[in-house]
C-alpha cells in the first residue's frame, strides 16, 4: 500500500494555496449531498469533479494508494453475499462502496494539498460559534492535530518493524515461543510510547498545545471562489437528479 498518506505533496497549485477550512467545508458539502442523494448520476458527477480537482492540484498518479488484493477480495465477497437477495441489493451495495471511496478520496485530497499544521487552526476557526455552547473546540482541534501528525509516524514505524521482522532468521516450529503478530504489536506499542514522549516534550518546549490551534491563516477571495464552484457543482448535480 502506498505510504503517501496524510502528507502534503510538495507542488504548487491553486488547490494547495486554499485555506484548510475551505477544503473541509467543500468535503462536508460533497458528503452531505451524497448522504441525501447517493444516486449514480450524482456519484458520477462527484467522481469527475474530484478527478478534476486532482488535475488542478497537479497531483502525480504515484500518490494514489495501492490497495492490497485482500481489500478487493473483500469487496467482491460483499457483492457475492448480496447476489441471492437480488440485483437491487447488489446495486445498492455498489453505491455504498463507491460512496465510501468518494469520501476517502475527498479526505485524501485535503491531506495531499494541505499541511497538517493548518488543520487544527482551521478546525478551531470553523468551530468558533460552538464555544458559546461550551463545546471544547480548541481541545478537540488539538486531539485531531496530534492524531494527524502521529498517524504517518506510526505507519512508518510499523513498516520499519515489519521489514526488520522479515530480516530476522525464522525460528523452527519447535523453538517458536511467541506469535509474530504479538511481537510486532508489542514493538509498535513500545515505539508509540517513545514517540508520544518525544512529541510531548517538543510541544512543551514550543509553548504548549495552544500553539497547535494558532490562527496563522484565514480565508480569502480565492477561497470564496472555490466554495462557489463547489456549491455550483453540487447544485448542478442535484438539478441533474431532479430532471432525470
Amino acid at each position: 500500500m502506498s505510504t503517501v498518506l496524510l502528507r502534503r505533496v510538495p507542488v504548487a497549485s491553486p488547490v494547495h494555496n486554499l485555506w484548510a477550512g475551505t477544503k473541509m467545508i467543500a468535503a462536508f458539502l460533497i458528503s452531505l449531498l451524497l448522504m441525501i442523494l447517493p444516486s449514480w448520476p450524482i456519484l458520477g458527477i462527484m467522481i469527475v469533479f474530484l478527478i478534476a480537482i486532482g488535475l488542478v492540484a497537479r497531483l502525480p498518479l504515484g500518490v494514489l494508494p495501492r490497495l492490497p488484493l485482500l481489500f478487493w477480495l473483500l469487496i467482491a465477497l460483499g457483492a457475492l453475499i448480496n447476489v441471492p437477495v437480488g440485483g437491487t441489493a447488489v446495486l445498492r451495495y455498489a453505491q455504498v462502496v463507491v460512496f465510501g471511496l468518494i469520501l476517502v478520496a475527498a479526505s485524501m485530497l485535503i491531506a495531499w494539498t494541505t499541511p497538517m499544521s493548518e488543520i487544527a487552526p482551521a478546525l478551531a476557526t470553523l468551530g468558533r460559534p460552538l464555544r458559546r455552547l461550551r463545546v471544547p473546540v480548541d481541545e478537540l482541534a488539538v486531539v485531531v492535530a496530534l492524531t494527524l501528525r502521529g498517524l504517518p509516524l506510526l505507519l512508518e514505524e510499523i513498516r520499519i518493524l515489519r521489514a526488520a521482522r522479515r530480516l530476522r532468521p525464522k525460528p523452527d516450529l519447535l523453538h517458536r515461543t511467541t506469535d509474530p503478530v504479538i511481537d510486532i504489536l508489542t514493538a509498535a506499542m513500545a515505539v508509540s510510547t517513545r514517540r508520544a514522549g518525544e512529541l510531548g516534550e517538543a510541544i512543551t518546549a514550543r509553548g504548549g498545545t495552544g500553539q497547535l490551534t494558532a490562527r496563522p491563516a484565514s480565508p480569502g477571495r480565492n477561497d470564496a471562489l472555490a466554495l462557489a464552484v463547489v456549491v455550483a457543482v453540487c447544485a448542478g448535480a442535484l438539478l441533474v437528479e431532479i430532471l432525470r
